[in-house]
């Protein structure tokens, strides 16, 4: 039986064997936040002769990436990236998912924006059939923290602040539970709406384009 720690280690290690198709000289790779994403760096490493450069979606990921000597680009000096690669604290059959768990959610959002293709790596144990088990992130400006936190009671949430923690933006981030989640879309939209949201953890607008998942039989390749 293969442990969580080994099982990211397979998937990290099978992105790298995705994407490397899709690279090249002037190639820049978006590269997310968390543990997983994490190991995918470490693999990434192995084959920075084979691409130019990455950006990412926090000062973690950034730090890691310069350690092994790749370089990091602001997202600012680039148009267009093949893939970004990054895991998921939750993950549908429709490939939506919620993320932020780590608190990089707005700039992971941005990253993700500018690549072609979104490839979600993930263990199986964040495969789920409706979102909403995992706490749902929200980075929100300081001035409007009570607001918004109002504004998601209303919608029937648990509202918790997460202690201690500003995001890389300088932001702070409240966690809802409690949703009964039936269209992640639709609620993605009326909270990104609220005055003083930045961002909510709904990856559901714009979800995965593929999603490897280690299973104890080996990564399986889901396509929405």
């Amino acid at each position: 039986m293969l442990s969580q720690d080994e099982l990211k280690l397979q998937v990290a290690q099978a992105a790298v064997a995705y994407i490397r198709p899709l690279l090249h000289a002037d190639a820049v790779i978006g590269v997310g936040t968390g543990s997983t994403a994490d190991l995918f760096i470490d693999q990434l490493a192995a084959i920075k002769g084979e691409f130019l450069a990455t950006v990412a979606s926090s000062e973690r990921s950034a730090s890691r990436l310069a350690e092994h000597g790749i370089m990091v680009l602001d997202l600012n000096q680039v148009e267009t990236m093949p893939v970004y690669v990054d895991g998921a604290d939750e993950i549908n059959a429709k490939l939506q998912m919620i993320k932020g768990g780590g608190g990089a959610l707005t700039r992971e959002k941005i990253v993700a924006s500018v690549a072609e293709r979104f490839v979600c790596i993930a263990d199986e144990s964040k495969v789920v059939d409706a979102l909403g088990a995992f706490t749902l992130p929200i980075e929100v400006l300081p001035m409007a923290l009570n607001s918004v936190s109002r504004k998601m009671q209303a919608l029937g949430g648990e509202v918790k602040l997460r202690s201690g923690f500003t995001t890389d933006n300088g932001n702070p981030i409240i966690d809802v539970s409690g949703f009964s989640v039936t269209d992640a879309r639709e609620l993605e939209s009326q909270i990104n709406q609220i005055p003083g949201v930045v961002t909510c953890g709904f990856f559901a607008l714009s979800p995965a384009t593929v999603a490897l998942i280690a299973t104890q039989e080996g990564v399986k390749q889901l396509e929405a």
